[in-house]
């Protein structure tokens, strides 16, 4: 017989992007008095609202975010940091009575904190040279090609546009033997994790209803100045694509477009495709998360989306 885990709860809300788990996290919030951290690595930068699609003002008054604005675009964050960052929010909202939330769409933040970090092999300078001349003869795509033949697991995650991740997945199949993915699988869990987690996902059925709700917020972000937005951005002179928060979806085309590449058409077409793209590695990414329940993400009416969450919620509660 298992002893009772007696650590208080926390709450995860996973899902795709557009999928509405910022509406339901606030509707969470407004019930059970939660304390809300976001798991979002473009909502961590500032000066990147209208593309992160970060609440607003009036939304944060009443609701506040931790690990929103906490660093600025020219700076790297990492999963690590993220964890450490997560696991002092999560305490502090502990030390009000509160229910921690965590809410996002950034899986890989959602595995550092429950799944902890993996021992990973160094980086090898020789293997890190012989990838570089792979992507210098035949581009980047063909990088990532020859990790999807390795561990197309870690591939199918990671956006292809995101170098660093690409170049660091292969290095590490061919440094150790093994693929990242296997390294992940076999960590032990970590034993700091000061709350017992309900993971709640909201996972669309219906994918061509997730990409017309894809589209619809990006024609949104466009009329609320995403393009000015962006402008203010590279105005600053510091900041350029190959850095994570100018790799967001939205961001990159959006400075594309803006140094002539396109037009407005084609801006909201290569958009729309990469958030689309976004919310397919999102969703793989879900489909072999252990622990998690399912919410019904085509679910029209959000009171009948919150009951759900609310039963679960009380479900593990007792």
């Amino acid at each position: 017989m298992h002893a009772r885990d007696e650590r208080p709860l926390a709450i995860c809300l996973l899902g795709p992007t557009a999928s509405g788990k910022t509406a339901l996290a606030l509707a969470l919030d407004d019930r059970l008095g939660c304390g809300i951290v976001s798991v979002d690595s473009a909502q961590v930068y500032r000066g990147m609202d209208i593309g992160t699609a970060k609440p607003d003002h009036v939304l944060l008054a009443r609701h506040p975010h931790r690990l929103i604005d906490i660093r600025d675009p020219a700076e790297v964050y990492s999963a690590a940091e993220f964890r450490a960052d997560a696991l002092a929010a999560i305490a502090e909202v502990l030390a009000t009575g509160r229910t921690p939330l965590l809410v996002g769409g950034t899986m890989l933040y959602f595995r550092a904190l429950l799944g902890g970090l993996a021992e990973l092999p160094a980086a090898d300078p020789a293997i890190r040279a012989e990838i570089g001349a792979l992507a210098a003869r035949e581009g980047w795509e063909a990088v990532h090609r020859r990790l999807a033949a390795l561990d197309p697991v870690s591939a199918a995650r990671i956006d292809p546009a995101n170098r660093h991740r690409v170049q660091r997945a292969l290095e590490v199949c061919l440094v150790s033997g093994r693929t990242l993915s296997s390294l992940h699988a076999g960590q032990q869990p970590p034993a700091d994790l000061p709350c017992r987690f309900l993971q709640l996902a909201l996972v669309p059925a219906d994918r061509a209803r997730l990409h017309r709700r894809i589209a619809t917020r990006f024609d949104a972000m466009l009329a609320a100045g995403l393009l000015d937005e962006v402008g203010a951005l590279r105005a600053r002179g510091d900041l350029h694509l190959e850095l994570p928060s100018m790799r967001s979806v939205g961001y990159r085309q959006a400075w594309e477009y803006l140094d002539g590449h396109g037009d407005r058409r084609s801006l909201v077409e290569r958009a729309v495709a990469a958030t689309r793209q976004l919310a397919k590695r999102q969703l793989t990414w879900l489909r072999s998360w252990p622990g998690l329940v399912v919410l019904p993400g085509d679910e029209p009416h959000e009171d009948a989306l919150l009951a759900v969450a609310l039963k679960s919620v009380a479900a593990v509660s007792i």
